[in-house]
């Protein structure tokens, strides 16, 4: 390399490191040339830099602005299990679904499961409808309508397992992502060849790109996608249901507020203007009564309800208590709540407490490494469920018709 072309380099690179062009270089705005070497990005030589806005839009997602916050139980321990006693913990900024996930939207996840897929997994897809059927009971046209009837169109979906409800997660993360990636104009037209379920290679290299199925190359260093949709973890869930961001005011570091529902107050009805009296969720409100008399029915709902109804959180996240439970990410440990850690707490595995600790063979106990924590409280529950901090567990392959979810995302490129 000449003289010449070590000059160009220093004064490319000094200009760099001055800023030439007023502040210092961002994640939107990194320049032409590296503030390091002076290399220009985006030539032969040169590294490829994408343009980048921010992390897209997500389709129903909510921002939950993350924070320090106190996660446990609010109300007396009834049930004497002791699992999730008061700690202090910081939890980052992520985004949830506004809504659980409704029957419209697990149709239209088994539309494209058909097209795309063999019978064999558009079955394995399929919501177990018996959940509905009881022996005593009359619940036969839940089994048969409540799915596919367009009236229940905005029911949230139910008699879907933890597995299932992962595999929803990342079908999802294909489809909109594929999408993204063709409004980018970095996408191609469809491929016509079927490349299975959720569309993707498995263990591709992200710098070289990920086929989404559809034609479509997408990348993490290109910014054009989202992160994966997935469920929340319980301690994301249980901060969302807080929302204690509404009792906060600005500048003041304490939080001198605390919820025992994810709205003011001990009472389960709205206690202001022409709602007054009106209940703020979803309940049983006690043994025989679902929804009160007819002429003045008390939640409105003998079942499931749509999934907009009842006021928001101060996050604005709809039926975070009752309507049904929701699957959260961890395995059901009583001591999770010691073990874990104290920023973004979450439990992925039987670390610090295997499962050869319970005796799940000999039938005393029902721990294992394949429970799931459920959140929330349901239609079915009285109301002692719908406090946040209350938990239970149930097998990841077992699926009720008091038990939905919803998706949350990582709020990526940031440290909040």
């Amino acid at each position: 390399m000449n003289f010449s072309k070590y000059l160009r380099f220093a004064v490319v690179g000094a200009c760099a490191l001055a800023s030439c062009k007023g502040g210092p270089p961002t994640a939107t705005k990194p320049g032409k040339y590296s503030s390091t070497t002076g290399i220009e990005y985006n030539t032969e030589e040169g590294m490829k830099v994408a343009d980048y806005r921010g992390i897209p839009e997500g389709p129903g997602l909510v921002f939950i602005e993350g924070g320090r916050t106190v996660l446990g139980t609010q109300e007396e321990d009834v049930t004497m299990s002791h699992d999730n006693i008061e700690r202090t913990v910081t939890i980052a900024s992520f985004y949830m679904d506004e809504a659980e996930v409704a029957n419209i939207h697990w149709l239209e996840y088994l539309h494209f499961v058909r097209k795309d897929s063999s019978e064999e997994i558009y079955q394995r897809a399929l919501p177990d409808t018996t959940v509905w059927a009881r022996e005593l009971s009359f619940n036969d046209p839940y089994v048969d309508y409540y799915l596919r009837y367009p009236g229940f169109r905005y029911f949230p979906v139910v008699g879907v397992s933890w597995l299932q409800a992962n595999d929803y997660c990342t079908w999802r993360t294909s489809k909109v992502n594929e999408r993204l990636a063709m409004e980018s104009g970095e996408g191609s037209e469809p491929a016509t060849k079927k490349k299975g379920l959720f569309g993707k290679k498995k263990g591709g290299d992200a710098a070289e790109g990920t086929d989404t199925g559809g034609g479509v190359k997408i990348s993490i260093e290109n910014g054009n996608t989202l992160p994966n949709y997935r469920l929340p973890t319980e301690a994301e869930w249980e901060y969302a249901a807080q929302a204690l961001i509404g009792t906060q005011e600005v500048g003041n570091e304490n939080q001198e507020n605390k919820r025992i529902y994810p709205w003011d107050g001990r009472q389960v009805r709205n206690p202001y203007g022409k709602s007054m009296g009106t209940f703020l969720a979803n309940f049983k409100r006690g043994r025989g009564d679902y929804a009160g008399i007819a002429g003045s029915l008390n939640d409105g709902a003998m079942i499931t309800e749509y999934v907009y109804a009842y006021p928001p959180n101060d996050y604005g996240l709809y039926n975070m208590a009752g309507n049904v439970n929701e699957w959260v990410q961890d395995i059901y440990r009583p001591l999770s709540f010691e073990d874990v850690e104290d920023l973004n707490p979450f439990r992925r595995n039987g670390f610090l407490d295997p499962s050869e600790k319970y005796d799940k063979k000999n039938y005393q106990s029902l721990i294992d490494d394949h429970v799931r924590v459920y959140k929330g409280g349901s239609w079915k529950d009285v109301a002692y469920w719908l406090s946040p901090g209350t938990r239970r567990f149930m097998a990841e392959d077992s699926a009720t018709a008091a038990i939905g979810f919803r998706c949350a995302m990582i709020n990526a490129g940031s440290n909040k």
